[in-house]
């Protein structure tokens, strides 16, 4: 299948290029910011810059949604497309039926479990592709592609998706802010942020070999009251912060209580 992407953001920076060098041509990629998508291009073999959504005499089969969740319903909506093609989005927080919309014989949903920026480069074979089709023609065509991009493909619905995205919050989005929190705590205190960098490392070591419960520790965990109330003096200027810190410390005493 020649290909299409709609949207040229970090998801779209690194998979185009993996279908690329995986055989799918990349024929087009549409922004709503030409500059991105001429970017975008660049980094593939025969691509060109689209102006608009109107697909119809495309030479693909197979046209990506790439864009932000709440733009792909717009542009379901706004996209035309030629006869038998298949529109897919890429999102874990949005369902098949966003799509439904689209004057498209095909829909489907290929969502990889992982973290995109453009600066840091990611191997498809490692990471989890979710795959959701609307048909069975879809489907063999989409679970195709998938497992040459990746190995560890699975077939998936809108509801386990969710699940999926939710958890993938807690795990990564969740964790890097509060690694954002713990490196402008250093900073107003005149401390490196490389300082905390091994615990960092053996925290999440830790936690995939043995698994997080049994790695927790901490005072929360230990139920240690006095050091809680200390933490929770020092951050009083802040009270977002800080709320934060009661929130998440109150978890884990409600969770482990007499274990910690």
């Amino acid at each position: 299948m020649d290909v299409s992407f709609i949207g040229a953001g970090n998801l779209a920076w690194h998979l185009a290029p993996a279908l690329d060098n995986a055989g799918y041509v990349v024929r087009e990629v549409y922004s709503r910011n030409p500059r991105h998508a001429e970017a975008l291009t660049e980094r593939l073999y025969q691509a060109d810059v689209k102006a608009s959504l109107d697909f119809s005499t495309s030479k693909s089969r197979l046209f990506v949604i790439a864009t932000s969740d709440d733009a792909i319903e717009q542009v379901a909506m706004n996209i035309v497309l030629p006869d038998n093609a298949l529109l897919i989005h890429c999102s874990g927080g949005q369902p098949l039926s966003v799509l439904q919309y689209a004057a498209a014989t095909h829909t489907g949903v290929l969502y990889p479990l992982q973290t995109f920026s453009k600066a840091k480069r990611v191997d498809f074979k490692t990471i989890p592709l979710f795959v959701e089709c609307s048909t069975e023609e879809s489907e063999r065509l989409l679970m195709a592609l998938a497992r040459t991009l990746s190995h560890q493909v699975r077939k998936t619905t809108s509801e386990e998706r969710k699940a999926l995205h939710v958890a993938a919050v807690f795990a990564s989005n969740f964790p890097n802010h509060m690694l954002a929190i713990a490196k402008s705590i250093l900073k107003a205190n005149g401390l490196e942020f490389d300082l905390v960098k091994p615990l960092i490392q053996e925290t999440i070591s830790k936690a995939l070999q043995v698994g997080p419960e049994q790695s927790q520790t901490g005072p929360a965990f230990r139920g240690d009251l006095e050091v809680l109330d200390r933490h929770m003096e020092f951050l009083q200027e802040d009270e977002q912060v800080a709320e934060i810190y009661r929130i998440i410390s109150q978890h884990i005493v409600d969770t482990y209580g007499e274990e910690g």
